[in-house]
């Protein structure tokens, strides 16, 4: 990884990938290392199926360990195996963890995405969010589409920006399939960045197990409970949301280029607005 300086970065650093089965944990974490060594769905034909750890040494020096994970957060998780994962992960990490990875492909269903964000809470405490980083992945399909994350975005759904919102707007977007070795620079570079910045809005402390059972107290046990109602309330939503999407996908063709279109010239116009200088008139009675 040369070139990239973190000097502002713990003398090791850990980052923990988390996110459901097939939304590209293990090849992100590749393209973080810039080597393959997790193994991935879609190159070798199995999953992660426990934690595993991976190390880079930067060009100062500085240790980055990134840790894979199994698909926690698959429909068929419980709280109890996604505490058991995690907690193994923070012993593994025997400094803490200075970052989650929370890995959602562009194509996941976001009602989804804030279950799983709220049962990560349950389980590890509001707290656990000021340590997230939200890592999308298909950032060559928005290439694609003569897009980028930011208009994206825009038009998004109120899922996907509630689950940015609860993560504190800390974002970014992987292309794990480019060949460009400057382009991977720079998405390691930018990601970096951002862990540097949680690492300094954090105080420097990781997420340890002192965290976790400082949580575990009776103030946490009534989050707890109230993240379990949020739970519940969310399962119904994304019930009818799988019947919207199902609805949604099975558009005639025609239907969607001319949604693209429109969504193009609503952003057009709104870029336009933004652009024009404001005329203010003051009426003096």
């Amino acid at each position: 990884m040369a070139g990239i300086s973190n000097s502002k970065l713990a003398r090791v650093t850990t980052l923990v990938l988390v996110g459901s089965t097939g939304n590209g944990k293990s090849v992100t974490g590749n393209s973080i290392l810039g080597r393959n060594e997790f193994k991935s769905g879609a190159s070798f034909g199995g999953i992660t199926n426990i934690c595993e750890l991976q190390s880079i040494v930067l060009q100062d020096g500085q240790i980055l360990n990134v840790i894979d994970t199994p698909g926690l957060f698959d429909s068929a998780s419980t709280p109890g195996l996604i505490e058991k994962e995690i907690l193994k992960c923070i012993d593994t990490a025997k400094d803490g963890i200075h970052a989650i990875l929370w890995v959602v492909s562009l194509k996941s269903r976001f009602t989804e995405q804030i279950i799983a964000l709220e049962t990560m809470k349950q389980v590890f405490g509001s707290r656990i969010l000021d340590y997230i980083i939200v890592t999308f992945t298909r950032g060559d399909e928005l290439e694609e589409n003569e897009t980028n994350l930011d208009e994206f975005l825009a038009f998004s759904s109120n899922p996907l920006k509630e689950l940015l919102g609860k993560c504190g707007e800390r974002k970014i977007i992987f292309d794990n399939k480019t060949k460009d070795e400057l382009k991977k620079t720079a998405q390691r570079r930018q990601l970096l960045s951002l862990v540097r910045d949680t690492v300094a809005r954090n105080g420097g402390k990781p997420y340890t197990d002192e965290l976790f059972f400082e949580f575990h107290g009776a103030e946490g046990d009534e989050e707890m409970k109230r993240n379990k109602k949020i739970i519940d309330k969310l399962q119904i939503d994304l019930e009818k949301d799988k019947k919207e999407a199902k609805d949604y996908l099975e558009r005639p063709e025609a239907a969607v280029a001319e949604e693209i279109r429109r969504l193009r010239e609503d952003l057009a116009i709104a870029q336009r607005e933004a652009a024009q200088p404001k005329l203010i008139v003051c009426a003096i009675l």
